[in-house]
């Protein structure tokens, strides 16, 4: 059973390298079964499919999400605090796999596939609303001025990481995002601070 399930995550992990490579239209039975050195055949003892592959690789960036939100949450530290540690796990594992990156910038197409579309939905309300949320609740402590409101702090953050993310895409060996985005989050934080 561990062998089916390890074997399962390096599809999986495979998966995402071509969607990062070559796009996701690239994504099919045959690239994946040439990637893994397996028959399409045998492919499908793993997976149903495609879209099956698909919503396995969507499942795992989803449960990343539920997990560092909930680790967030429920540390004892301020707004800001824990913001910017929500923040920081997510850029660390951006930096760390360049190759999630294309999921990221890719969440318009997976919008239109219906196998995967509400739980990419989720993801990307998990995302903007715990910014959001902490946010709200730095104000409502005072330890931010109310300059900029939730929803304009959580456009200001996730705009300047998709950013990023976009230009190390086009620039593949762009060194320096987790300190480019925490640099900018700093100083827009410190711009706002009482």
């Amino acid at each position: 059973m561990d062998s089916f399930v390890s074997r399962k995550f390096r599809i999986i992990a495979s998966a995402i390298e071509i969607i990062s490579e070559s796009g996701i239209d690239a994504l099919t039975t045959r690239t994946l079964a040439m990637k893994e050195n397996m028959s399409e055949s045998l492919l499908y003892k793993y997976f149903g499919g495609i879209d099956e592959v698909l919503v396995a690789v969507v499942d795992q960036f989803v449960q990343f999400d539920e997990n560092i939100r909930a680790t967030v949450m429920s540390r004892k530290a301020s707004n800001i605090e824990r913001l910017r540690e929500y923040l920081d796990t997510y850029v660390t594992y951006y930096g760390n796999y360049p190759e999630i990156t294309a999921l990221v910038l890719d969440y318009e197409t997976l919008l239109h596939n219906y196998d995967v579309r509400e739980k990419i939905a989720g993801t990307i309300a998990i995302k903007i609303n715990t910014v959001e949320q902490l946010a709200a609740a730095a104000i409502e402590a005072g330890e931010i001025r109310d300059l900029y409101t939730p929803k304009e702090l959580q456009t200001l953050i996730w705009g300047a990481v998709n950013s990023i993310l976009l230009i190390r895409r086009v620039d593949y060996h762009e060194d320096g995002f987790k300190e480019q985005c925490m640099q900018l989050f700093d100083k827009l934080i410190d711009s706002i601070k009482l």
